[in-house]
């Protein structure tokens, strides 16, 4: 008799903390609200970075370049941000392939500065083009952190089940 009692107080006590676990890590969730913001600075990034080129006085040899650079950029962070991800959650990730993301990610800033500052732009042209570039990046940063995130913890949530 003793041992149901406790056996029952044991599989009590799996049952309170597994869903304390659960509900833990749901606290680690991000909210609709940021998922929702995140979206939008990726979207309001891209769509002035696009927009300032669509209406550029410039030839379409330079619009091209900026807009490689652009899309170098934010494979770049996204890559980047998976490399940085998958070491910290212990997953193997190649030396190689790290700094490779790093070196890309400096060099898609370095050639915005480089070309940014050698145009025949307006100053404020200029700080358009760069403030559109990061706020894309740190974009499409959180969205992709975001993603894994979400990922993470439903994979989590229905391995436990």
């Amino acid at each position: 008799m003793n041992y149901q009692t406790t056996s029952s107080i044991d599989e009590e006590t799996k049952k309170v903390s597994k869903k304390r676990k659960v509900s833990n890590e749901s606290n680690y969730k991000p909210t609709s609200a940021y998922i929702g913001a995140s979206w939008g600075v990726l979207m309001i990034g891209l769509v002035s970075y696009c927009i300032g080129l669509w209406n550029a006085s410039m030839e379409l040899n330079e619009k091209g370049y900026y807009f490689s650079i652009l899309l170098m950029g934010i494979y770049a962070v996204i890559s980047l941000q998976k490399a940085v991800r998958d070491k910290a959650e212990e997953i193997k990730v190649s030396e190689m392939y790290y700094g490779i993301s790093w070196v890309v990610v400096i060099a898609a800033i370095l050639l915005l500065i480089i070309g940014l500052r050698n145009a025949d732009l307006l100053l404020s042209e200029k700080g358009f083009y760069g403030i559109s570039f990061l706020l894309s990046l740190f974009g499409a940063i959180t969205v992709q952190k975001n993603t894994r995130d979400i990922d993470f913890i439903n994979n989590k949530t229905e391995e436990e089940k």
